[in-house]
């Protein structure tokens, strides 16, 4: 199962009790599913566990049975639907919508007061219009309706639960989606995932550990290169000076640095310094080699 299938496998573990809990549930679902019209009812799914969940959900929040509903057993997309006159009429009358107006849908803020229907509504929408991805791979959750006003209000519903969804619109569809992982682990929390959630917030702290090593392991490569690059400059600039029998001829500190490198090709400027008698600092170390580099160009210029 996908991380969106166990996502929505956990939400419908969540009771259907109160009856008002039930009813913003039922909203949310008609409002994010695939038709929602005077004529017709029709939800399609994918979920196994939200197809178990629909016939329960609907009998509690509003009295009523689907028409046509999967066969026992059956997987791939998986079509409910109400098309009966009298059961479209009393989801509509349990709704507070006018079933002969013009339909233009919108959120009814009325039936969503208390937070638990407000969170209700919105497992609802995203049970039947959500997705979230792998927070292994990225992150990234969002819910998608046809209807516009649907989505914008919705959108003000998210602000008033301290949630900042960003929007867009795609091929037709109005989407509501979070990028951070943060608000996608506090917005499964709230409509019912808590593990879910957990699942987010671990997949984050084994990225940002990965992520951590790999820059040390970077920092660390790129400071290993820096010393075996200076380390060969050093050597071959003291290799240039044996050579033309100018390497005796150094001041005694020069000389034997020269000669401690040249044992010590793998050392680092630090280990270098320390031993040397007595130990002197890094930054005197380097400026011996400094003098050695100079010494070798200026001799390779005069050949």
């Amino acid at each position: 199962m996908s991380f969106s299938s166990n996502v929505k496998a956990e939400l419908c573990k969540q009771s259907l009790s109160p009856r008002a809990c039930a009813l913003a549930e039922g909203y949310g679902v008609l409002l994010y599913c695939n038709t929602f019209t005077s004529a017709e009812v029709r939800i399609i799914t994918e979920s196994q566990d939200f197809a178990a969940r629909l016939p329960k959900l609907f009998k509690k929040a509003f009295g009523v049975s689907f028409d046509q509903e999967p066969a026992a057993h059956e997987r791939g997309k998986l079509q409910f639907a109400v098309t009966s006159e009298e059961k479209i009429a009393k989801i509509f009358d349990a709704l507070q919508m006018d079933l002969k107006s013009s339909l233009t849908l919108h959120v009814n803020f009325g039936l969503l007061e208390e937070e638990a229907q407000c969170m209700a509504y919105l497992r609802g929408a995203f049970l039947a219009g959500g997705s979230v991805t792998d927070p292994a791979k990225r992150y990234h959750l969002e819910m998608t309706t046809s209807h516009y006003k649907v989505s914008r209000e919705t959108c003000a519903l998210f602000m008033e639960c301290g949630f900042s969804p960003k929007e867009l619109t795609r091929g037709g569809n109005n989407i509501l989606y979070f990028k951070q992982s943060d608000y996608i682990e506090d917005f499964l929390t709230a409509i019912g995932a808590q593990v879910s959630a957990m699942g987010v917030m671990e997949a984050k702290v084994e990225k940002d550990l990965r992520n951590g090593v790999n820059r040390r392991v970077n920092c660390e490569t790129a400071n290993l290169t820096k010393v075996v690059d200076a380390s060969l400059g050093q050597m071959a600039a003291i290799r240039a000076l044996e050579a033309s029998g100018e390497l005796e001829k150094l001041p005694g500190r020069l000389r034997e640095t020269a000669l401690l490198r040249k044992e010590n090709p793998e050392a680092t400027l630090q280990e270098l310094a320390a031993m040397l008698t007595p130990p002197i600092t890094k930054s005197a170390i380097n400026h011996r080699m400094r003098k050695l580099l100079e010494l070798a160009r200026a001799l390779e210029e005069t050949v």
